[in-house]
């Protein structure tokens, strides 16, 4: 990777902004940061991983996609250099590469960064950002980054070089220690540490709605929306308030107004996560579709109590599931009723866990249906729920993004 950039003209040399790393958060903790950055009338940069439907997704300016003509020149060039080269890199490379590409062709003032698996040898790691966030560690990827929760966590917080300023969510015992280890190696750190130095309390305002207070020993933030679902979201929108103060004490921006913080904020969009759609309609059928790309335990758990809250209002509710073949599909459903029907399906992978392993791994579960084909999937899905009913697409994001073109809902 480092030598595919000095290739390309080493586009992300000037590069500053924040890089998110951790098992679960790191998207929605990015949505937020980039939409309250961008209302300040800053020009943000970001490189969410992965896309749901199209690949335009993986490079945006100030929170939206580049178009395709951009995106295609990006990847162009990046493709051009490998052949020239011959050079190597893997597809992760590839899309940090280009997002760097475009980035430096059209001008950014800062960039957050998403990893896509792991930390240390992340595509991502060879942008010095500065403020670097660990949302959290769970088992996930194990035969990429280790089999325990203290191989997981060194490997993410090998993201960190010596005078960043390093932003840390919740982490279980073992992980804290490890990360603890890796950042004792490090000099001339600024840490942060969500319920230690930064602190999230919510409240109900007037109008019913939840507000929160994040307190940084950089400032106090009161009344901020949290338009995402689910009380997980509060921790990744306090993480991304600590990395917008961890870059305005670095000099790397002005302090923004709590105006154009809460409107920010307010603004945040993230497609796929608890993603509620009320009335829904495929064919003849009406009801509620709640999408969500969680796909590892500890992802599902904190989904699970929104998830349970929807489930309430309907009758009848069914779960279409479909996950990548490495994953611990046996434990990713245990958080939700065993009683609810779940409708097995392909994601057109080639690493997809086919339907019938998939049945044998749940088989625990009441009531297990294969349908080959998404479409299929969904159909037998409201079938199961009736008029009125739940049905819930849980599990990777292929799933998700394949269900989104189902109900013909734009990339984004």
């Amino acid at each position: 990777m480092p030598q595919l950039l000095k290739a390309l003209g080493d586009p992300g040399r000037n590069l500053r902004g924040m890089t998110v790393v951790g098992t679960n958060g790191k998207g929605s903790t990015c949505a937020f940061a980039v939409s309250a950055l961008a209302a300040a009338g800053m020009r943000i940069g970001s490189m969410p991983s992965p896309h749901l439907q199209h690949v335009t997704e993986r490079i945006r300016i100030n929170g939206e996609p580049v178009s395709s003509l951009a995106c295609h020149h990006a990847f162009a060039k990046v493709e051009d250099t490998l052949r020239s080269t011959g050079l190597v890199v893997n597809v992760g490379g590839v899309h940090a590469a280009a997002a760097a590409v475009h980035f430096a062709l059209s001008g950014v003032d800062l960039a957050v960064m998403e990893a896509s698996i792991g930390g240390q040898r992340t595509a991502v790691n060879c942008f010095d950002t500065g403020v670097k966030v660990i949302t959290g560690v769970g088992l996930d990827h194990q035969h990429l980054l280790g089999s325990t929760l203290g191989e997981i966590a060194r490997n993410k917080a090998g993201i960190v070089r010596d005078g960043d300023h390093v932003v840390l969510g919740e982490l279980p015992g073992e992980a804290a220690k490890a990360v603890d280890d890796v950042l004792s190696q490090h000099t001339e750190l600024t840490v942060w540490r969500l319920h230690r130095e930064i602190h999230c309390r919510p409240r109900t305002a007037r109008d019913g709605h939840t507000v929160l207070e994040v307190a940084t020993p950089h400032a106090v933030h009161q009344e901020l929306p949290c338009p995402l679902r689910g009380e997980h979201q509060h921790r990744n929108l306090a993480l991304a308030v600590a990395g917008i103060d961890a870059l305005a004490e670095r000099g790397l921006i002005r302090d923004i107004s709590q105006e154009a913080l809460r409107s920010g904020l307010a603004a945040t969009r993230w497609p796929g996560r608890l993603e509620l759609l009320a009335p829904a309609r495929f064919g003849s059928w009406t009801g509620s579709l709640l999408l969500d790309s969680a796909d590892n335990h500890q992802g599902v758990t904190a989904v699970a109590p929104e998830i349970l809250t929807h489930s309430r209002g309907a009758e009848h509710t069914a779960i279409v599931f479909g996950a990548l073949g490495y994953k611990n599909v046996a434990t990713m459903l245990e958080p939700l009723p065993g009683d609810w029907p779940v409708v097995l399906t392909r994601v057109g992978h080639p690493n997809e866990a086919a339907p019938d392993a998939m049945r044998t791994a749940l088989a625990p579960r009441r009531e297990l249906h294969v349908r080959e084909e998404t479409a299929d999937a969904v159909d037998h899905a409201v079938e199961l729920v009736g008029d009125g009913g739940l049905v819930i697409v849980l599990g990777t994001h292929l799933l998700v993004g394949r269900v989104r073109e189902l109900f013909q809902l734009p990339p984004g």
